[in-house]
C-alpha cells in the first residue's frame, strides 16, 4: 500500500475529510503509535457479510492505504460452533471483490 492522498473521493473532482482523518494526522504529527496505521476487519465467519461490513472493510482498507499502513483482515473465533469453512472463503472473496488486501 503506497501513500497518496489522504482526502476520500466521493465524485470526480470532489473530495473530503472526516474527522478520522484528523486524528490519524495528528497522531502521525506527534509520533504516535510511531507513526504507523494499522486497521482491521474482524468478521466471525458465522454468515455472509452484509453492506455494513462492505462499509467498514472500504473505511478501514482505504484508511490503511491512504496512510502506506497496514489493513488486517483478523476472523473472530467467539462462537465456534456456528463458524463453517464456506463463510470463511465467502467473506475473503468478498474482501478481495471490493478491492482490499491484507496482511
Amino acid at each position: 500500500m503506497g501513500g497518496g492522498s489522504r482526502v476520500m473521493s466521493t465524485t470526480e473532482g470532489e473530495s473530503f475529510r472526516t474527522f478520522i482523518h484528523d486524528i490519524i494526522d495528528e497522531d502521525m504529527k506527534t509520533g504516535r503509535w510511531d507513526g504507523r496505521v494499522v486497521t482491521r476487519f474482524p468478521p466471525e465467519p458465522n454468515g455472509y457479510l452484509h453492506i455494513g461490513h462492505a462499509k467498514s472493510i472500504c473505511l478501514n482498507y482505504g484508511l490503511a492505504r491512504d496512510y502506506g499502513g497496514k489493513f488486517n483482515l483478523r476472523f473472530d473465533d467467539t462462537n465456534p460452533v456456528k463458524e463453517e469453512q464456506e463463510y470463511i472463503d465467502s467473506i475473503e472473496d468478498d474482501v478481495r471483490w471490493l478491492g482490499a488486501d491484507w496482511e
